[in-house]
């Protein structure tokens, strides 16, 4: 199944996602409630101010696509519903850690653990990571893991609903002329520089291995 979502059908869908489970008295949700979820301040990055009409066109095309759809179940008032579950076979924490990726943006495990609680128990950080392994893993691909940032210890993931995320290019080594002096040694003592250069090295290398698997995962959106 090929996803290629907007930034608003992503918005829409998150958040149907999101209120099944933090408000489920209140679900399926009517089109002024779905607005005031899209456009809350708090929980999403970035803030939206979308109009009943922008959610009207982002809904047909969710349900072209068999993701969202209207029921008047309990009520004679047209409500929207989600079909995350059935169309795609994931159980409410896994569809708990995606909502938040799709709503905030890339996180790391331990972020994703801590604001999808809020929603349903996810368990323990080797739990959630399990969880972002399935979605690394499933067929399309959900989620795909980025490189770690410069000074920062754990690895972010983002979800891939609107298509694989640019990746930072790596620097290009200059080539080294014939007759060149060596490169300066660092001086012994300098353990701060040695640090960083490890810290890049390690970053390269890291890079390097997900864009092989970037390379494996484009397949699914070919």
């Amino acid at each position: 199944m090929r996803m290629n979502l907007t930034e608003l059908e992503i918005r829409i869908l998150g958040c149907l996602m999101e209120k099944e489970l933090t408000t489920p008295e209140y679900y399926p949700l009517t089109l002024n409630a779905l607005a005031a979820a899209c456009n809350q301040k708090s929980n999403r990055d970035p803030v939206l101010s979308l109009a009943e009409s922008d959610l009207q066109r982002g809904l047909e095309a969710l349900g072209a696509r068999g993701l969202a759809r209207l029921t008047t179940t309990g009520g004679r008032v047209a409500k929207y519903v989600h079909s995350m579950g059935d169309k795609l076979g994931l159980d409410a924490p896994v569809r708990a850690v995606l909502a938040e990726l799709m709503l905030r943006g890339p996180q790391t495990a331990a972020e994703l653990r801590s604001r999808s609680e809020r929603m349903t128990q996810v368990g323990d950080l080797a739990a959630v990571e399990d969880i972002l392994l399935k979605l690394q893993q499933h067929g399309p691909p959900l989620v795909v893991r980025l490189p770690r940032q410069a000074g920062r210890k754990e690895a972010r993931y983002a979800q891939v609903f609107a298509g694989m995320p640019e990746l930072p290019e790596l620097p290009e080594e200059e080539p080294e002329q014939p007759g060149s002096a060596p490169a300066p040694r660092v001086r012994p003592g300098n353990e701060r520089l040695e640090h960083l250069e490890q810290e890049v090295g390690a970053l390269s290398q890291e890079i390097g291995e997900l864009r092989r698997e970037v390379e494996e995962l484009l397949a699914a959106f070919s």
